[in-house]
C-alpha cells in the first residue's frame, strides 16, 4: 500500500469503517468522525477523531485475557493490522508487554516479531502461540510433585495459605529444574504462563487472598494492611484447579483455524529480549507494520508491579529495573524514543507503517504525540496523522470508574507513520 497524501489515508479509514456496520457511526454510543489539524514542526498534521474500535463492538479472543500493566486492547492492533497489512506480512512490537499485538496478528495469519527488555514478556507471549491439549495439561499437573510444608525463600504468608504456598513453591522448583536442564516443553511453558498470571488477584480464580487486580502486585507490607482492613486470612486455593480453569477460559473461543494460525506464526516468530533501540536480530526492511505502546515516562512501575511474577520465574528484578525505560523527564524520554524510531525506520519496509500509541500522560498536561511526531519525521518517516479513538461509556461503565475523560469518554492516541 502506498499513499500520497492524507486524503488517501482518510479514504482508507472510511472504506474500512463503512464495511463494519457496528464499528463506526451507527452504534448507539458511536462518536461521529471529526478531522482536525495539529500544527507541529511547521506542518499541519491531520487528526482523525472518532470511535474506531471498542470492546463491545467486536468480541476479542479470550486468549488475550492475560493481565499486564498499561496494555492496550486487542481491537487496537487488529484495526491497523487489517487495513495496513496482508496475510503473511511481518507485524512487530518493540515494547511487546503481554504480547497483544503479535498474538492478534498471528490470529489474523500474519508473521510476527516481538521484543521486550522484560523477560516476563516472552513468558507471557510465547506460550500462547502453541495451544496444548487441555487433557495433556491436566495430566502434566498431576505428575508434578507438590511437596508439603515447602516454603518460599521470602515471606509470602500475607498472600497465601501455607498449603497453597507449598504448591506454588513446588511448581516453581519443578519449572526451574526443567528450564535449567533445557527440558521445558510447550506444556510446561503453558503452565508457567498461566501460573504467572494467577499469583495474585481479587477473586477466587487466583492463588492469593483478596488483593489488588492481577496486573500489579502490592508489597507484603501493603498486603498486610489490606488483610487487616478486610479482616481476612489467606484460605487454601487449589492451584491445579485454578490453572485448569484459566486454561479452559483462555482457549474457550479459539477456532481450529485460529489455533493453526497461532502455530504457523510461532514457526517463523522472532522474539527478542533486548533494548528496543537496536533490535539487531531483525533484518533491514523486513517489517510491514509496527503497532506498539512504549513506556510512558514514570507513570507505570513495571518492575515493582511484577516483583512476585519475577520471583516465581527466577527473574532478576534488579536487572529489569535498570533496563526498563522509566525516566521522569520528557527530554530524556524523547532521546530514547528517537533511537527507537531510528531502528524502526531501518527495519520497516518501503511503504510500511508504524502505529505508535502514546496515550495521555499526567491528566493530559503532556501530549506525547507532540513530541513523537518530530521524532518520527527526523528518523525519515512521513506522518500519516494522529488517530484518536474515543469510546463513550455508559452509566454502568462509569460505576466501575472506567471513564477517565472529562466528557465521559476514554481515548487512545496513536501517531501513524509511513515509510515512503
Amino acid at each position: 500500500m502506498h499513499f500520497e497524501n492524507s486524503q488517501e489515508i482518510e479514504k482508507l479509514f472510511m472504506s474500512h469503517l463503512s464495511e463494519e456496520k457496528n464499528l463506526f457511526g451507527s452504534s448507539q454510543n458511536g462518536l461521529p468522525l471529526r478531522i482536525e489539524n495539529l500544527a507541529i514542526v511547521n506542518r499541519q498534521i491531520p487528526k482523525y477523531i472518532g470511535e474506531f474500535w471498542t470492546s463491545k463492538q467486536r468480541q476479542a479472543s479470550r486468549i488475550h485475557e492475560i493481565s499486564y500493566r498499561a496494555c492496550f486492547k486487542p481491537q487496537l492492533p487488529r484495526f491497523f493490522v487489517e487495513i495496513l497489512s496482508k496475510i503473511g506480512d511481518v507485524i512487530y512490537d518493540p515494547f511487546s508487554g503481554r504480547g497483544t499485538t503479535v498474538i492478534e496478528a498471528a490470529l489474523l495469519h500474519r508473521n510476527i516479531a516481538a521484543n521486550d527488555i522484560n523477560p516476563l514478556s516472552r513468558i507471557l507471549t510465547e506460550a500462547r502461540l502453541v495451544i496444548p491439549d487441555p487433557d495433556k495439561i491436566k495430566n502434566r499437573l498431576a505428575e508434578i510433585p507438590f511437596l508439603e510444608n515447602t516454603r518460599a525463600d521470602i515471606d509470602l504468608s500475607m498472600f497465601y495459605h501455607p498449603k497453597t504456598e507449598s504448591e506454588i513453591v513446588s511448581l516453581k522448583n519443578y519449572l526451574s529444574l526443567k528450564s535449567d536442564n533445557g527440558r521445558e516443553d510447550e506444556i510446561d511453558k503453558w503452565i508457567r504462563m498461566v501460573a504467572t498470571n494467577r499469583l495474585t488477584g481479587h477473586s477466587s480464580g487466583f492463588f492469593s487472598v483478596y488483593t489488588l487486580p492481577p496486573n500489579q502486585a502490592v508489597t507484603p507490607e501493603k498486603q498486610r494492611k489490606i488483610n487487616e482492613l478486610k479482616n481476612q486470612v489467606p484460605e487454601y486455593r487449589d492451584s491445579r484447579k485454578i490453572i485448569m480453569r484459566k486454561t479452559l477460559s483462555l482457549v474457550s473461543n479459539l477456532s481450529a483455524t485460529q489455533i493453526a494460525g497461532l502455530l504457523a506464526a510461532r514457526s517463523k516468530a522472532k522474539i527478542f529480549t533486548m533494548p528496543a533501540t537496536n533490535v539487531y536480530g531483525l533484518n533491514d526492511e523486513s517489517v510491514q507494520l509496527t503497532v506498539t505502546s512504549p513506556p510512558f515516562l514514570d507513570v507505570v512501575h513495571y518492575s515493582k508491579d511484577n516483583w512476585l511474577r519475577c520471583w516465581f520465574n527466577s527473574v532478576d528484578i534488579e536487572a529489569i529495573s535498570k533496563n526498563i525505560t522509566m525516566v521522569k523527564g520528557i527530554s530524556e524520554w524523547s532521546r530514547i524514543m528517537g533511537l527507537v524510531f531510528g531502528d524502526l525506520f531501518r527495519i520497516t519496509k518501503k511503504n510500511g507503517w508504524v502505529a505508535f500509541e502514546v496515550g495521555e500522560v499526567r491528566r493530559g498536561s503532556i501530549k506525547l504525540e507532540e513530541h513523537i511526531v518530530p521524532l518520527g519525521l527526523s528518523a525519515g518517516f512521513e506522518c500519516g496523522g494522529v488517530i484518536i479513538n474515543e469510546q463513550r461509556f455508559t452509566k454502568t461503565s462509569n460505576i466501575w470508574g472506567i471513564s477517565n475523560n472529562l466528557n465521559g469518554t476514554n481515548s487512545n492516541r496513536i501517531v501513524l507513520f509511513h515509510k515512503t
